[in-house]
């Protein structure tokens, strides 16, 4: 394994290049996965208009806005981890509204956002119409290893220090989920891409060693 330091601008202009080069039955279906601290939704923008402009119609969906209802999510109240780890976003709904038409067969016909999850409704967001060779980036959280069909996953990950230092107040109590999460599902021992994210001014490619 080689540890290669990367800049930010760096990192966006290679992914962008690797995924601009990657084809797929259908869409591309790209997850970036990791804790809010480590900033998968920014990583997963900023890739949107290169991508548009190598010719890769790109598509941005959120996790968060695939959560599932409060009465459901917060069932065992608004702080318990292990509710966080395994129920808070709506898989069934991803799967069905992105995942499945972005793929092989798949109509291209994606909802960007089904949960407003601030008005704890329906986001009523309009379908949009992904073309074949096209690029669905879905960012998030604890989106690896329950069996999402993706094609390729990026997974930005933190240390159990730079995780704690780094999130926010107000989300220490989901600190527990992503220590499970390591232990259990270790997505940094299977992601296409791994990305050292402790310090965002200096990321970190994870390489293989190449076979002699």
């Amino acid at each position: 394994m080689r540890i290669r330091p990367i800049s930010p601008q760096r990192l966006v202009a290679e992914l962008t290049e690797r995924l601009a080069g990657t084809d797929a039955p259908g869409r591309l279906r790209v997850a970036v996965d990791g804790a809010p601290a480590a900033g998968p939704d920014e990583l997963a923008a900023a890739l949107v208009d290169p991508l548009r402009a190598l010719g890769r119609p790109t598509l941005h969906v959120r996790a968060a806005d695939f959560l599932r209802p409060a009465s459901v999510r917060l069932e065992y109240g608004r702080t318990n981890p292990d509710a966080f780890y395994q129920g808070w976003v709506d898989e069934p709904g991803l799967r069905r509204e992105v995942l499945d038409p972005a793929g092989p067969d798949g109509s291209g016909r994606v909802l960007p956002s089904l949960w407003d999850a601030t008005a704890d409704r329906a986001s009523r967001a309009a379908y949009v119409d992904l073309p074949p060779g096209g690029v669905v980036l879905v960012s998030g959280a604890l989106l690896l290893g329950a069996g999402l069909p993706f094609d390729v996953m990026v997974h930005l990950a933190l240390s159990p220090a730079a995780l704690a230092r780094r999130t926010d107040p107000a989300l220490q109590w989901t600190l527990p989920a992503f220590a499970r999460y390591a232990d259990e599902v270790a997505p940094a021992s299977f992601a296409d891409v791994v990305v050292r994210a402790d310090d965002p001014r200096h990321p970190a490619l994870v390489e293989s060693p190449v076979s002699p």
